[in-house]
């Protein structure tokens, strides 16, 4: 069983950032179904957390509500990331998600990018502002990204088909890697002795 940890910044219930992310997940779960590979999608509404970020920007550390939210991403094997774009970018919420992630959190994980905004003159954010960003923590990103404007939903074919190029790309990349484990922090180190005879 795999995992998809879904990202989902929209800030306003219902959300077109949700329904993306939603769309996103359920055209992976089934690409990856037909890979012969079960997945289990986790969804991260970052609305739900905007205090809890907001606290571990002035304290450092995360609180009780955002440590398994972020041990979810983590361990993640794959990352649907959606965004609404505002003033031609990510939103604030989202990029203060991503500053508290820990460094290597997203260190070779396979990620599919998606983004909403009113008008399709914010296309180019996914390429201008988002790709680079997960280049920065080294996440493996898919090549297709998705953005959806106001007048792509409802009857848009082009907007199903990116969908499905897309999670095709992200299951071809989660079923090709092997599950992904975190390691314990806490787990007991190399012995001094091993550490002695160079094993």
């Amino acid at each position: 069983m795999r995992t998809l940890a879904v990202v989902s910044a929209g800030l306003s219930t219902p959300s077109s950032t949700r329904l993306l992310a939603d769309r996103l997940t359920d055209a992976t779960v089934a690409a990856l179904g037909e890979r012969g590979v079960a997945a289990r999608p986790e969804v991260i509404e970052l609305r739900d957390h905007a205090r809890d970020l907001a606290d571990h920007l002035v304290t450092g550390f995360p609180n009780a509500a955002l440590r398994p939210v972020l041990d979810t991403v983590a361990g993640a094997d794959g990352l649907i990331a959606v965004s609404p774009i505002f003033s031609a970018s990510y939103s604030g919420l989202f990029k203060t998600f991503v500053d508290v992630l820990d460094r290597d959190a997203l260190t070779g994980t396979p990620v599919l990018l998606g983004a909403t905004a009113g008008t399709a003159r914010h296309q180019l954010a996914l390429d201008h502002a988002m790709r680079p960003l997960f280049a920065y923590l080294h996440a493996t990103v898919v090549p297709t990204g998705v953005f959806a404007a106001s007048e792509d939903w409802g009857s848009s074919a082009e907007l199903a088909e990116r969908i499905t190029r897309a999670a095709g790309e992200l299951a071809d990349l989660v079923a090709a890697r092997p599950a992904a484990t975190v390691a314990d922090p806490l787990a007991d180190p190399t012995p001094f002795e091993a550490l002695l005879r160079g094993a």
